[in-house]
């Protein structure tokens, strides 16, 4: 199991990095990605800090902690150049906080994380087909959340990716000690979202994938 979505203390978490890891290495997940909220104001303030913990703890345990940032509520016309930066200043992923059913997310924030070129759009609520096909062609991959609300659209995202072979990825958003999940439980999420057994062996693949590369 690979999480590419986890918050600490550095935005709405309740953990310091440190013993998310370690709560994390316990149920077994082999990578985890810290992707605290940011915006223009605290982007130059956590993602060095951040980055400093994940190159100590990278060297010592056998988890691959990998720095990163989810970009949340930022004007989609911001969006391009706030994944740019955030790459300048260390983060290894880059997830778009996508138009969830449950909060008011600026309509066009999918679409701009997909042409600025993020690696993962978490909770995309009810993703557009167009979306959809532009994430398949930007090689950007769709988050199945196993969080709480951004949950609901999960089938919806199954639809649409599986319609227009869009990668998926399967990710908490753990903000509290109970969030994270092992994979047991990540393959029961998937099978409740419509996902077949061959399918949920691909999405954990592409986590795989993906953190291999970073």
């Amino acid at each position: 199991m690979i999480d590419l979505h986890t918050h600490t203390v550095f935005s709405d978490g309740e953990l310091i990095p440190a013993e998310l890891v370690r709560r994390a290495q316990v149920l077994g997940l082999r990578a985890i990605a810290i992707t605290d909220h940011m915006d223009s104001s605290n982007l130059d303030f956590i993602i060095p800090r951040v980055v400093k913990v994940a190159e100590e703890l990278n060297r010592i345990l056998p988890i691959k902690v990998i720095p990163g940032t989810e970009l949340t509520h930022v004007p989609p016309e911001l969006i391009p150049e706030k994944i740019s930066l955030a790459r300048k200043l260390g983060a290894k992923l880059v997830v778009i906080h996508g138009e969830t059913i449950v909060e008011p997310v600026c309509p066009g924030t999918n679409r701009a994380g997909i042409i600025g070129g993020a690696d993962i759009i978490a909770h995309p609520g009810l993703i557009t087909e167009e979306d959809a096909k532009l994430a398949a062609e930007h090689g950007v991959m769709l988050e199945i959340s196993a969080r709480k609300g951004h949950s609901l659209a999960n089938g919806h995202v199954v639809r649409v990716a599986r319609k227009h072979n869009v990668r998926l990825v399967i990710n908490t958003d753990a903000h509290s000690p109970g969030d994270l999940i092992n994979r047991e439980f990540a393959t029961k999420v998937l099978l409740a979202a419509g996902l077949d057994n061959e399918e949920l062996n691909q999405v954990f693949s592409n986590a795989e994938e993906l953190a291999a590369r970073i």
